[in-house]
C-alpha cells in the first residue's frame, strides 16, 4: 500500500494507525512466521508489518528463567535484495544496505519518525533533519522515551558487499513494560526496493504465549464452563425426573444446553494449548469454532421455534419448515465463515462489508422471530389461554431486553474501537467477546426457567381441544379462593344455562291457568 512522502503534521498520527490497522493488522498469534514477505512503500521507507501484540511487564529480572518473562524473540531472520540491487554493491564494501528492526509500543508511537521546521513529517531521516535534530540520514528517526532512554528499539541488520542474502542474529528482547508493543522492519535505503524477508519472530508473555488481550478469555471460558455445568445438572435432574412428561421443545433445549458445555470446554483447551505453545493448530480451532457455530445456529432456531409457537400453539412448523431449515444453513455457514476469519491461521480483522454480508443472517433471524413472536402472543389472547400466554409474555419481554441490549452493546463496541484506534486499551478488549457469551447463556437460563421440566408440562403442549383447555384453566382461576359454603360460578352459570328452560314452563302453567 502506497502512502505519500509528505504528509501534515497532524495526519501522523494517522498514518501509523493506518500502517497498524491495514498493513500489520493484529495477527493473534504468539509465533509470527514470515515466508517471502515483500516490504512495502509508505512515504520514504521501505516497511514490513512484523506483529502487535499486548504484552505484561516480565515477573522476573532473571534472564535463565523461563517462567515469569516476557520477551519479543527473533529467529532465523533471513532478508534477500533484488539482484540488481546487489549488482550494483562492490564485493569488497562492508555495508551496503541497511535494514532496521523497531520495536516500540502504542503510547511511543510518535517518537518513531521527526519533521522538518516543525511541518512535515516522515519515517526516514533527511538531509534537512540530519542537521536540525542530528539523526543518521539513511536510518529510521527514533527519539528516545521519556521513561525509557533505550526506548523504541533499534536492531540494525546489513547487507555486505553485493551478497544477495543477510540473516539477523537470533536476538531476544525482554519487555519491561506493559503495553501494545509493535514491531516494524524498516528500509530507508531506495536501493532495498523489492526486498523480502522470512523468519519468525516469538512473543512471550510472563504466564504463557497467550496474547495479552486473549489470556483473559481462557479464565472467563472456565467459569463459563462451570456455569454451563450447573445449569445442565440443575435441567437434567428435573429432566430424567418427569422423563415420561418430557416436550419435544425441552429435548431441544437439552441439546443446546449439551452444546454448550461441550464449546465452552473446547474453547478453555484450545487457549490452553496456545498458551503453552504460541500456535493455533488449524484442524482443533476449526472444530471448536464449528462446534460453537452449531451451537449458535441451534440457539437461533431454538428461539425462533419457540417463538412460533412449535409444540405449544401448533403441532409443528407446516409449511414453514423448509424455510426454518434454509435460514438455519445459511446463518451456519454464515456463522462458520465469520469464526474461522477470526480465529483460524494468520488472523486479519474482517472488514466492515464482510462482517455486514455474514451478519445479515442473524438480523433476518431476529425479524422473522419477533414477527412470529407477535403473531403468537395474538393467537394465545384470542383464545383466551391464560398460561400459555402468560409464558410467552414473560420470554417476549426476556427476548425485547436481550435485543435492546445487544444493540446498546453494539454501539458501545462500535464507540469502544473508534475512540481506540491504537489498541491501548488491550486489557479489557476481551470484555467485548465475552458479553454474547454471556448475553446468549442468560438467555437459555430464561427458556430453562419459561420451559422447565415438570409433572404439568403437557398443559403448555399442543392441544386441538383449545375449548375444553380453556373451560379447565378458566374454572380453576375463577374458583380459586373461595368458600366451601359458596356457591361457585361456574355453578351459577349452569343455573343459568337452565334458567331459559324453567321459564319456559312457568309461561305455559300461566296459559292453562287463564
Amino acid at each position: 500500500m502506497d502512502f505519500s512522502f509528505r504528509i501534515a503534521n497532524k495526519s501522523f498520527d494517522f498514518l501509523i494507525f493506518v500502517i497498524l490497522s491495514t498493513l500489520l493488522t493484529t495477527i493473534h498469534a504468539s509465533i509470527h512466521i514470515y515466508q517471502n514477505q515483500l516490504f512495502n512503500e509508505v512515504g520514504n521507507a521501505y516497511l514490513l508489518p512484523g506483529g502487535s501484540e499486548g504484552l505484561y511487564a516480565s515477573l522476573s529480572s532473571d534472564d535463565s528463567a523461563t517462567d515469569g518473562r516476557s520477551f519479543i524473540r527473533f529467529e532465523n531472520i533471513t532478508f534477500w535484495r533484488t539482484q540488481d540491487a546487489a549488482d550494483e554493491q562492490s564485493e569488497m564494501e562492508h555495508s551496503t544496505g541497511l535494514i532496521q528492526a523497531v520495536i516500540f509500543e502504542a503510547a511511543d508511537r510518535n517518537n518513531i519518525g521527526g519533521s522538518a521546521y516543525g511541518g512535515q513529517r516522515s519515517i526516514c531521516c533527511t538531509p534537512d533533519l540530519a542537521k536540525l535534530e542530528g539523526c543518521k540520514q539513511g536510518e529510521v528517526i527514533r527519539i528516545p522515551s521519556a521513561t525509557e532512554i533505550n526506548w523504541p528499539m533499534v536492531l540494525s541488520i546489513q547487507f555486505n558487499g553485493n551478497d544477495l542474502s543477510t540473516q539477523m542474529n537470533n536476538a531476544e528482547v525482554p519487555i519491561k513494560k506493559t503495553g501494545m508493543h509493535n514491531l516494524f522492519f524498516i528500509a530507508c535505503d531506495p536501493k532495498l526496493k523489492g526486498t523480502v524477508m522470512s523468519g519468525k519472530t516469538v512473543w512471550k508473555n510472563p504466564d504463557g504465549y497467550l496474547p495479552g488481550r486473549m489470556a483473559p478469555l481462557m479464565t472467563f471460558y472456565v467459569y463459563m464452563a462451570i456455569a454451563y455445568l450447573l445449569l445442565s445438572a440443575i435441567w437434567f435432574s428435573q429432566y430424567m425426573r418427569f422423563w415420561e412428561d418430557i416436550l419435544q421443545l425441552q429435548h431441544c433445549i437439552a441439546t443446546v444446553i449439551g452444546l454448550g458445555l461441550f464449546e465452552m470446554i473446547l474453547w478453555y483447551l484450545d487457549y490452553s494449548n496456545f498458551n503453552k505453545t504460541g500456535m493455533r493448530p488449524v484442524v482443533t480451532t476449526a472444530w471448536v469454532v464449528t462446534v460453537g457455530a452449531i451451537k449458535k445456529t441451534l440457539s437461533r432456531l431454538l428461539i425462533l421455534s419457540v417463538s412460533m409457537g412449535y409444540g405449544v400453539v401448533c403441532p409443528t412448523l407446516g409449511g414453514l419448515t423448509s424455510k426454518v431449515l434454509l435460514i438455519g444453513a445459511t446463518y451456519f455457514v454464515a456463522s462458520e465463515l465469520l469464526d474461522i476469519t477470526e480465529h483460524v491461521g494468520t488472523i486479519n480483522d474482517v472488514s466492515g462489508r464482510a462482517r455486514l454480508f455474514l451478519g445479515l443472517p442473524d438480523a433476518f433471524l431476529i425479524l422473522w422471530i419477533f414477527t412470529s413472536l407477535s403473531k403468537t402472543l395474538e393467537q394465545l389472547q384470542a383464545k383466551r389461554i391464560s398460561v400459555k400466554l402468560d409464558i410467552y409474555r414473560k420470554f417476549s419481554n426476556a427476548l425485547a431486553v436481550a435485543v435492546i441490549a445487544s444493540v446498546a452493546w453494539i454501539t458501545y463496541e462500535i464507540y469502544f474501537k473508534a475512540t481506540d484506534p491504537f489498541n491501548e486499551r488491550w486489557q479489557s478488549a476481551w470484555i467485548i467477546t465475552a458479553f454474547w457469551d454471556i448475553l446468549s447463556f442468560a438467555l437459555l437460563c430464561v427458556i430453562c426457567y419459561l420451559w422447565a421440566p415438570s409433572q404439568s408440562s403437557q398443559r403448555y403442549a399442543y392441544s386441538e381441544d383449545v375449548g375444553e383447555e380453556f373451560d379447565d384453566e378458566e374454572a380453576q382461576s375463577l374458583t380459586r379462593g373461595q368458600s366451601n359454603g359458596d356457591v361457585s360460578l361456574v355453578k351459577q352459570e349452569q343455573k343459568n344455562g337452565n334458567a331459559g328452560i324453567s321459564d319456559e314452563e312457568d309461561e305455559s302453567e300461566e296459559d292453562k291457568r287463564e
